[in-house]
């Protein structure tokens, strides 16, 4: 089996590492990150923290050097992910491509490209901290299932959750992926931007009582934008938000978000809440706080260009 990971930033580079653990199958790493790249040839693909890996993919940022893959994985920022895959598509043109990215709308970003689409879901984080060195924070669980519009079944999409599940990445295939995913995104929304609005880790966040009735009242909105779809979620968000902020590498976690923020780089801000009051707007369902949290991401975002007379 040939597994591709588009984007080796800190989630791809989890995968990578892990896969690459395996006998049985070859693991490609594509990103423009030079540096990061070259490392991995270098010395191999490193993590420490939560889970000590060393993994040895191949590893390129010429897109034409890819070979025909089995599966693809994309975890680029979801903004970047229609240039990853228009320049990748090749590489998957009999295989099926997996979105692990945060937010809503990935999938047909994916699906514009190549035929066979996976619907992904995937909860481990982490924050890249030198070129070939990753650190894994949080530990977490992965579902595959099919992309309804796609021609691809479950029984197509489990060799790659078994591949997941051998490398140290637990992951499921399942008939319906949308409740893991709605569940996500309604955690990310609920959490990620208010941490990059305050710079609180998530247990900071969770403890201040104003803070957590605000994060309650978007998990609420993002609720309503589900069950308008007839979808039940798997886990309650709430009840994973605040075991969240119990666990210790979890509670002095930087969200994505916060780490694009301090590093004053696009944000995924229109995938998560945005995303969220795009499909509320659709469904006639009200997200005013979605609307309201995803100005204010936009207004910090504003904020860092200069003004030119």
């Amino acid at each position: 089996m040939r597994i591709c990971v588009v984007g080796c930033g800190a989630v791809g580079s989890l995968f990578a590492a892990n896969l690459a653990t395996l006998d049985d199958v070859e693991v490609w790493a594509f990103d423009l990150n030079d540096s990061h790249i070259g490392a991995i040839k270098k010395r191999g693909l490193q993590l420490t923290g939560t889970g000590s890996v060393i993994g040895h993919p191949h590893a390129t940022t010429d897109p034409a050097e890819l070979p025909a893959c089995d599966y693809g994985i994309v975890a680029t920022k979801a903004m970047h992910a229609d240039a990853a895959i228009a320049a990748t598509a090749h590489a998957f043109r009999d295989g099926a491509v997996s979105s692990v990215m945060n937010g809503v709308g990935n999938e047909e970003t994916l699906a514009a490209h190549v035929a066979h689409v996976i619907r992904g879901t995937t909860f481990p984080a982490g924050k890249l901290v030198e070129p070939g060195v990753v650190q894994w924070d949080v530990r977490g669980d992965t579902t595959f299932g099919p992309f309804e519009p796609s021609p691809i079944t479950v029984r197509e999409i489990e060799p790659l959750a078994d591949a997941c599940t051998r490398a140290g990445m637990p992951a499921t295939a399942v008939a319906d992926a949308r409740p893991g995913q709605w569940r996500k995104v309604i955690f990310n929304a609920a959490t990620n931007p208010i941490g990059a609005l305050t710079g609180l880790t998530h247990g900071r966040v969770c403890e201040r009582a104003d803070l957590r009735a605000f994060v309650t009242g978007l998990v609420e909105e993002g609720k309503a934008v589900a069950a308008a779809q007839d979808i039940v979620l798997d886990a309650d968000p709430e009840a994973l938000i605040d075991h969240a902020a119990r666990l210790d590498v979890a509670y002095g976690h930087k969200a994505s978000m916060l780490q694009d923020v301090e590093a004053r780089r696009a944000t995924e801000i229109d995938y998560l809440n945005g995303g969220i009051a795009r499909f509320g707007r659709e469904l006639s369902i009200p997200t005013p706080l979605q609307d309201t949290i995803t100005a204010l991401i936009k207004g910090v975002e504003a904020s860092w260009i200069t003004r030119q007379s």
